[in-house]
């Protein structure tokens, strides 16, 4: 009896599965293939339930002879282990990124004279619905709260881009890009004090209230389902983060990071150039310890963001920080520097590995922007992040953008860097 396989990257099943079912049926023993999750993160979104249920839930379909876990996007190992007659795949992986699989499926093919089976892909209103309520239950707080603890299990590094608006939101959510021989895509979002304050076009000095930063928090979580991580800032008093951590923690926020300053606030990528004042690790304990009290759930997170290496006091005084901040019951250290190269956060986070496994380390490499991530991750990094660029990529353009037509009198000469309207109706979703 001929083999035919199939791959379900889904966490719901619809009439569109059945039918591919049912096509390959009429070819041979159907054998279904579920990604596993790191690859379901990389390539389409996180799942809402887990692989074992997901696992549970192809099995229990008519018509399925065996069930097998593939756990590359690309089909190389499991083609080479099964050696199927034919692939069976709906035909909406002719364009886009999934067409970078289509073809890796029929030169793999190819090796031993399989073929590929293309169906119309099937959507519809019923289709559609069930699409809709699977990605709005992600956005739920419920479940997009406790996403970044998910990842920080699944991925070696979780990769995470500021938004500061709904526009930029979709951008982070839905940019995927051809990697080498895979798919790639921002696992998570940061938004930023910075850019949040810089959109508004007012000083990153805490001016932009809490008030205001919660309008675009929400903004970003009407239109995205991806876990966001917070800026907080210094935290402000103790009487008032409390609170803040019970409102980030309600709405759905996975973390909140607060640096160990006080006083007026000044970005950190001043340094030593204007005056800046540490906050005692007494206090700052004492701010985290009262955050941690605060919360209802297991989900929310606290990192605390060490301002040592900034200041210029020795990393020792940084990983004694560190410390007394995850004795205090941080969930991650974020470690900041301003030097050109990242060997000084190499040089910390290797110190602090010897003496804590487990606790996450965050790192913006605004400033050490050569550094890859696999190099981050060899240095025990968890989370990075890339805190401002979109923000500080918007600028140049719309002011280039600006100047053209100051100059030219028109906007033609404007147009050919310009996203068409057809991009953009893509990119953001009819009701």
């Amino acid at each position: 009896m001929k083999k035919i396989y199939t791959c379900f990257c889904t966490d719901i099943i619809h009439e569109g599965h059945k039918n591919i079912i049912n096509e390959a049926r009429k070819y041979g023993e159907v054998i279904i293939g579920v990604l596993c999750d790191y690859q379901m993160i990389r390539y389409n979104r996180f799942p809402a339930i887990s692989f074992e249920e997901r696992m549970g839930m192809v099995k229990e379909l008519d018509g399925v002879s065996k069930v097998v876990v593939q756990n590359k996007i690309m089909y190389d190992d499991i083609l080479e282990e099964l050696r199927p007659d034919y692939v069976i795949h709906g035909d909406n992986w002719q364009s886009g990124p999934m067409e970078m699989i289509r073809r890796n499926v029929i030169n793999n093919l190819k090796k031993y004279g399989g073929k590929l089976i293309e169906v119309p892909y099937t959507w519809n209103d019923s289709v559609k619905k069930i699409e809709d309520i699977s990605r709005e239950k992600l956005a739920m707080p419920e479940y997009r709260r406790k996403r970044l603890k998910q990842l920080l299990d699944i991925c070696s590094i979780v990769k995470t881009i500021e938004a500061h608006n709904g526009l930029t939101g979709l951008i982070a959510e839905k940019t995927i890009v051809e990697d080498g021989e895979a798919l790639d895509q921002f696992d998570a979002m940061w938004i930023s004090s910075l850019c949040d304050s810089t959109v508004r076009g007012k000083p990153d000095i805490e001016l932009v209230d809490m008030s205001s930063r919660i309008k675009t928090i929400d903004e970003v979580m009407d239109v995205t389902t991806k876990p966001i991580i917070l800026d907080g800032d210094t935290g402000g008093l103790i009487e008032h983060f409390v609170y803040n951590v019970r409102t980030l923690e309600r709405m759905g926020v996975s973390a909140i990071v607060i640096e160990d300053k006080v006083g007026p606030k000044k970005n950190s990528l001043f340094g030593t150039e204007v005056e800046q004042t540490q906050d005692s690790i007494q206090n700052f304990c004492r701010k985290i310890e009262a955050g941690k009290r605060s919360q209802r759930t297991e989900d929310f997170m606290i990192f605390a963001r060490i301002e040592s290496l900034i200041l210029e006091k020795g990393m020792e005084d940084a990983l004694m920080r560190a410390r007394a901040y995850v004795e205090a019951g941080a969930d991650g250290i974020m470690i900041h520097s301003r030097k050109k190269g990242p060997e000084e956060i190499f040089e910390f986070c290797d110190a602090f590995r010897k003496e804590d496994k487990e606790t996450p380390i965050i790192v913006v490499p605004t400033t050490y922007c050569d550094t890859y991530e696999s190099e981050l991750a060899k240095h025990g990094i968890n989370i990075v992040i890339y805190a401002n660029q979109l923000t500080r990529s918007a600028f140049p353009a719309m002011e280039k953008t600006a100047e053209m037509i100051l100059k030219n009198h028109r906007a033609r000469e404007a147009e050919e860097q310009l996203i068409s309207f057809k991009e953009i109706i893509t990119l953001i979703d009819p009701i």
